[in-house]
């Protein structure tokens, strides 16, 4: 499928002081605001969590952005000023790149069009979002945003899908800036990816009646996302809207939740739905660009992004970038002597539709009904289960058609038409496990061949596009879980999802063992190492506060990891694999050794136990946290996720510390079973708040490291039961 020239986008020119003038509000709107908030009313239980109810879906939307703001409007804004390109205008030089490489897909002339050619009920929604979000910095004079003082309804179609790391983020800013910038610079370690890094995604399990013990549907959503990445809250309409879950800071759509009847969790799919494509660009005696295309040369599509860059002063200066495109996409860097051309979904009517859409469909039915008619979600699989007993594993829907010939793990030839995109896979064409027989789906991240055990969608039926990532150790830890029982409640899916057991381990450590095993008696490796050895020989493969031989192995599978990823990266295979099979003997012992070393210097002993190290800890209502071990912090039993642990907890020592402490992975977690009534449990990373003056900025701290989830209250009877404040925005 052709991309669309809106993608068309480059370098440079004089810095131009300019000011930003802040869009004053009238009466006429105050008085819509009023009007719109009298329809509205936000009910705070226990643990600050808002429930909103408006008379209308868009009534609905302007409390629920009103809350958010409530509790983190520093979110919000961030939100907005990275998916609009605008955070160069906040933090300065240091994001001029970030911006510049978003804006090579967003357009806000594009968005503003869309904006006018969307559906009245999106629209709707859509100026409601701007007005209740208008209204909160209206009514909290205290709150001054770093820039954006008025959002326009528009805005919203920047920031359409709720996943942790957009299409976008797959393009390399440093190539960005080395492109633009006209300057050598080299990708990093995370760009290239060598460096030692927790993976970001989630888990997803729904369980059918046949495997549960009450007869009931069960839906387990865990997502593993940067932590306060998400709010949680209710919104619910005269209309019809009743969605419970988490919704990204600054969305007007419950992203990974579930309503009377539905549930629907989503994790980051390895289907490729992000090409690169390499462009033959020749100069013509007049001076312009052309590229080759088949047989003919078309003209490179030109076009100058303005960007406004913070000075050290306060002021605001223009940076003018004349920006590349083809027809694949926007030129996002070079290579090998072709200039590359980035093609990935950009259609956010769509987008913005079927993420509202999804929360208020009741079955399986309506909800592969709104899937399948808008095919904008690029990213992430979803498992699925409703109170009719059916349960899906679906794929993301955008995955364009592509010659399977073609590797599209590197740029392919942009001047062979072959290689292009030829429309969208049609929805019935799609790995994906409806209503399976074997009473399970599962996706963690992995590849979809194992998604529904016997059931699963076939390797050898799709196309090796339809998966570029593989196996990971939780999917074995998953299949594990899940095909130990079929007497499922919500207290052992719980259990389940919290199990201790580390698979990536499991399949690591016996080579290692073998490795030392096998040193000769005079080996000096063999008396440095008989503890270590000693403490891992004897595991069970299980995390737990006390475990000692979890921090022996955490430490050690990270030193190996940092070894052997480049090896692992060229050969194409995951690093658990190289690790497993091919790592050398001497990378085994020499990465052990150092593990010990780490330990005995940092905490005295080889034989430390976990929760000591490992730890949980929120100081202050910054994104970027700054960590002490002089200050409190909390025990966190379970390690990160590419060791095989379905809890995820990414750790790692910071400057001046000894302790690990986390920023990422499990931050949501929620059980929903789907009786005649819905009933659900859950825990967030922290609390509601973003404030730290607020009760609700670390009271569920504790109950996040235990894995202690708490009552859902969905139902009005029970939200008034554990009220602690209700009010209308405003108020």
């Amino acid at each position: 499928m052709p991309q669309s020239t809106r993608f068309a986008t480059r370098v440079l020119l004089p810095l131009l002081l300019i000011a930003t003038p802040a869009i004053a509000q009238g009466p006429a709107d105050l008085g819509r605001w009023k009007a719109q908030a009298a329809r509205v009313t936000i009910t705070r239980d226990t643990h600050g969590i808002a429930h909103v109810k408006g008379k209308t879906d868009a009534d609905a939307v302007f409390g629920m952005i009103y809350a958010q703001a409530e509790d983190d409007f520093n979110r919000i804004e961030s939100n907005y000023l990275t998916n609009l390109g605008r955070m160069a205008e906040s933090e300065g030089e240091i994001a001029v790149w970030q911006d510049l490489r978003q804006r090579l897909f967003i357009d806000p002339e594009v968005l503003k069009a869309d904006y006018a050619k969307s559906p009245p009920w999106l629209k709707k929604l859509m100026d409601a979002w701007a007005d209740g979000l208008n209204y909160y910095l209206a009514t909290n004079p205290h709150v001054v945003p770093r820039v954006i003082t008025h959002f326009e309804p528009w805005m919203a179609l920047s920031f359409t899908e709720g996943s942790i790391g957009g299409d976008i983020e797959k393009v390399p800013v440093t190539q960005v800036q080395a492109f633009y910038g006209r300057q050598a610079v080299a990708m990093t370690d995370v760009e290239r990816g060598t460096a030692y890094r927790e993976p970001q995604g989630s888990n997803g399990f729904a369980i059918a009646p046949s495997h549960t013990q009450n007869g009931h549907a069960l839906l387990l959503i865990n997502p593993h996302t940067s932590f306060f990445f998400r709010s949680e809250l209710q919104m619910t309409s005269d209309e019809g809207l009743d969605a419970y879950g988490a919704a990204t800071w600054g969305q007007f759509f419950v992203y990974q939740g579930f309503n009377a009847k539905a549930g629907w969790m989503h994790t980051t799919s390895g289907v490729d739905a992000v090409d690169e494509f390499a462009e033959t660009i020749e100069t013509g005696a007049d001076g312009r660009r052309t590229y080759l295309y088949g047989t003919e040369r078309r003209r490179l599509i030109e076009k100058v992004i303005t960007l406004k860059v913070r000075q050290p002063d306060g002021s605001l200066a223009e940076r003018r970038i004349t920006t590349y495109a083809t027809h694949h996409g926007p030129i996002t860097r070079a290579a090998g002597g072709k200039w590359i051309a980035t093609a990935l979904m950009n259609r956010p009517i769509a987008a913005l539709e079927q993420s509202f859409l999804r929360t208020k469909t009741a079955d399986l039915a309506g909800f592969v009904k709104v899937a399948g008619h808008h095919q904008a979600n690029s990213s992430n699989n979803t498992l699925f289960a409703d109170a009719r007993g059916e349960i899906a594993y679906l794929h993301p829907q955008f995955v364009p058609v592509r010659d399977d010939r073609f590797d599209y793990r590197s740029p392919v030839d942009g001047s062979d038409p072959a290689t292009d995109w030829k429309g969208l896979t049609p929805f019935a064409q799609l790995p994906q496990a409806l209503k399976p027989a074997n009473g399970w789906t599962m996706n963690v991240n992995n590849w979809p061949w194992t998604a529904a055990g016997a059931d699963s969608p076939k390797r050898e039926a799709f196309p090796r596009y339809m998966d570029q990532v593989g196996e990971n150790p939780r999917g074995p830890h998953a299949l594990r879980v899940l095909e130990a029982r079929k007497d499922f409640t919500p207290e052992t899916l719980i259990a389940a999802a919290y199990d201790p057991y580390l698979t990536g381990f499991a399949r690591m450590l016996p080579p290692l063992i073998a490795a030392y095993d096998a040193l000769p008696a005079g080996d000096p490796q063999k008396a440095k190492l008989a503890e270590p050895i000693a403490l891992l020989r004897g595991w069970d493969y299980r995390w737990g506060l006390a475990s000692k031989p979890t921090s022996l192995a955490v430490f050690w599978g990270e030193i190996l990891w940092a070894a052997v990823t480049d090896a692992a990266k060229a050969q194409r295979i995951s690093p658990w694999d190289y690790m497993s099979d091919r790592a050398s003997d001497t990378q085994r012992l020499a990465a052990l050794a150092a593990a010990a070393d780490r330990l005995k210097q940092d905490f005295g002993s080889v034989a430390a136990p976990w929760g000591e190290i490992n730890r949980f800890q929120r100081n202050d209502g910054r994104i970027v946290q700054q960590f002490d071990d002089a200050k409190p912090s909390i025990g966190v039993p379970f390690t990160g996720s590419q060791w095989g642990s379905l809890a995820a907890f990414g750790a790692r020592r910071y400057p001046g510390t000894k302790r690990y402490y986390g920023t990422l992975g499990n931050s949501f977690v929620a059980v929903v079973e789907f009786g005649p009534k819905v009933r659900a449990w859950a825990v967030s990373a922290g609390g509601e708040s973003g404030d730290p003056a607020s009760p609700h900025f670390n009271d569920q701290a504790q109950r996040y490291a235990d894995g202690a989830l708490r009552p859902v209250y969905y139902y009005p009877e029970d939200v008034a039961a554990h009220a602690e404040r209700r009010y209308r925005p405003g108020d």
